[in-house]
């Protein structure tokens, strides 16, 4: 999400005839859009406004703009911290951007606000997009699910989504720029209703348009997700055979404690359901460890749903409380040295995982979508599978862009190699 409002404010500052620049030494303004979601997040922008300062120092006319989450989240803190910041916006103030940049009363005094909006959803406008294979677009904005953990409710404000009509002509335009493959964007996005349709219905939409040849989705939440978003992902070839469905954790009482809205069971039926019903998918997935209260049998229920379902990929965190949400009032029972440990044998139980899955591939034709240059080597190339799996494989004229078979002959770690074939 971060990426696209960055993109979003690219493309409102350009109509008014600013100019990009990779180095900051050459800018007049300087943009730092932030998260709030974990805590080194926020610790790399102090960072990084730390940084700009010494800049600023040596040329008082630059302006510097903080946006986003922790511009929402800590304006207070940042106002007193970081005087030299010009102009702090939360993420539903960014069509003030281009005037309050040319008032020239910036320069002396702070320009704030943080005001969340029932409405913006920036529907009319269209971000300024770099090259590329994929595009991320925003279908909704804000969050209602109140996950005890979760600072975004209270910095993105309430769920509210765009038309499928707005939705469909950005697509088009994000076919017209080349672009293959788009990823449809929300905190919940499977939430998504505008006038009585729903998510399966607007991806049912999108597919329907000529040269777009993939369509993903993040971050879906269990409790939203029914059978007309699992049929659509079986009968529509379009519509990526990935889903990433977080797990957070695998103990009821957990659950319960983070106000997931979902049991175990439910998770793992509907877990199960997607593997029976949809060809060839692959499930990666969210956990935390270390919350608070969790005992290791909580902990090993955590691993049990692991066990049972066997995700492709997780991205795994330990617990880090975030000033302002549920989950800080909790007292933090879980030691330091346990939540290492816990992470410690989660991640290589997934480690586990991934090679089981990827292994499973090894003497199949898949289709992938050329993406870049392997990181190791210029003869080969890096591309995707529909299912999100990342392949290299050498070079035979093919370009970033271009669709090819190649037959999986190894695979290694979250990695697939093979060779092209006709």
């Amino acid at each position: 999400m971060n990426e696209y409002d960055s993109e979003l404010v690219a493309g409102l500052l350009e109509k008014e005839k600013y100019t990009r620049t990779e180095v900051a030494e050459d800018a007049q303004l300087i943009l730092v859009n932030t998260c709030s979601v974990r805590e080194h997040a926020e610790e790399k922008v102090h960072a990084r406004l730390g940084n700009l300062k010494i800049h600023k120092d040596r040329n008082p006319e630059v302006r510097i703009g903080l946006l986003g989450c922790m511009a929402q989240n800590l304006k207070e803190d940042l106002l007193q911290s970081k005087p030299y910041v010009d102009i702090i916006l939360g993420p539903d103030s960014y069509r003030r951007l281009p005037d309050l940049v040319s008032q020239p009363e910036i320069k002396t005094e702070n320009i704030v606000d943080t005001k969340l909006s029932r409405m913006e959803v920036y529907d009319d406008l269209f971000p300024a997009r770099r090259e590329g294979i994929n595009a991320w677009i925003s279908i909704m904005r804000g969050c209602d699910k109140f996950c005890t953990f979760c600072i975004v409710p209270f910095t993105r404000g309430r769920e509210r989504s765009r038309s499928i009509d707005s939705i469909v002509e950005e697509v088009k335009q994000i076919r017209d720029d080349g672009f293959k493959e788009v990823t449809l964007l929300g905190q919940n996005v499977n939430s998504y209703h505008h006038e009585g349709r729903r998510f399966h219905e607007l991806l049912k939409e999108v597919s329907g348009i000529e040269g777009i040849e993939r369509i993903r989705y993040t971050s879906p939440h269990p409790q939203d997700f029914d059978d007309d978003l699992i049929h659509i992902h079986a009968e529509n070839p379009k519509v990526c055979n990935h889903i990433h469905f977080p797990l957070q954790a695998g103990s009821d009482p957990i659950l319960e404690r983070m106000n997931r809205t979902y049991t175990k069971q439910h998770f793992l039926d509907l877990a199960m359901k997607m593997r029976n019903e949809i060809p060839g998918l692959s499930l990666s997935t969210d956990m935390i460890v270390g919350f608070p209260g969790e005992t290791e049998a909580d902990f090993l229920e955590t691993l049990d749903v692991m066990h049972q379902v066997k995700f492709d990929t997780a991205f795994t965190f330990k617990y880090s409380s975030r000033p302002g949400t549920k989950a800080s009032e909790y007292e933090d029972t879980v030691p330091e040295d346990d939540k290492q440990d816990r992470l410690v044998r989660m991640i290589e139980l997934q480690r586990e995982h991934t090679l089981f899955r990827n292994r499973e591939h090894i003497g199949e034709r898949v289709e992938v979508l050329v993406e870049k240059n392997s990181k190791k080597s210029e003869k080969q190339h890096q591309g995707r599978t529909r299912s999100n799996k990342i392949v290299i494989f050498d070079k035979a004229g093919e370009r970033p862009g271009d669709m090819v078979n190649v037959e999986i002959i190894d695979a290694q770690g979250i990695t697939l190699f093979g060779r092209i074939v006709d």
